[in-house]
């Protein structure tokens, strides 16, 4: 069984990309600058303090842009990806769609003594009301993960590219890592050695996305 969405294809295990912001609003005026295309409202993230706007990537992926959500200014506790501690913005980290079912990738992470983080059941409403529904794993998603992604089953809720257009493709996503045949073993458990699109380099942690946009080549990194 997989759990790739419908009309994705199968060798595509990059869900999305997260920048994540101390002002959102800030950022999305920035950002529709320098990509030369406005993002979407996606929702809020209701006991997290936080909301997000997305922008279409291509072939099943996009850019969660996620800040504080003025809506729950009273939110205390932590939030993902520690954004209440976050000065200014930036991409800190991605999220994998794994091309085989969510659990069987945990199990055989945790086989190999790895530590996937437990599955979480999450949702948020969209701004026309519909509810989206996933599983993803909880990783320190309140610290910054940089080359390490979290992993995603959406169950069946759309994909929340199914109503992005965009004109933006990312053409690159550079994983820079000081542990590159680890998160090389990550990759091809979860089916992934057939998104060109997902390059490893050895260094200190970071991760750069590398965009086509209206406005030009573009550079996201964190």
């Amino acid at each position: 069984m997989s759990t790739a969405p419908h009309g994705l294809r199968q060798g595509d295990i990059v869900d999305h990309l997260v920048y994540a912001t101390d002002d959102l609003a800030r950022t999305v005026a920035s950002l529709t600058e320098q990509l030369g295309v406005a993002p979407t409202p996606g929702g809020q993230h209701l006991g997290r303090g936080t909301r997000n706007e997305l922008v279409a990537l291509g072939r099943g992926a996009y850019l969660e842009i996620i800040g504080p959500d003025p809506d729950q200014r009273h939110h205390q506790g932590p939030m993902p990806f520690a954004i209440e501690q976050l000065e200014g913005e930036r991409l800190v980290t991605w999220c994998a769609r794994p091309t085989v079912p969510l659990d069987h990738v945990v199990r055989v992470i945790e086989a190999a003594d790895g530590d996937p983080g437990e599955i979480a059941d999450m949702w948020r409403a969209r701004p026309d009301g519909e509810i989206l529904r996933w599983r993803l794993t909880l990783t320190r998603l309140d610290h910054h993960l940089g080359p390490m992604p979290f992993l995603i089953d959406w169950l069946d809720s759309d994909h929340p590219t199914a109503s992005l257009h965009q004109p933006v493709e990312l053409r690159r996503l550079v994983l820079h890592s000081d542990d590159h045949r680890h998160l090389a073993r990550l990759l091809a458990i979860m089916g992934g050695d057939e998104d060109t699109r997902v390059e490893l380099e050895e260094g200190d942690p970071a991760i750069a996305a590398h965009l086509h946009t209206p406005s030009g080549e573009v550079v996201l990194r964190g």
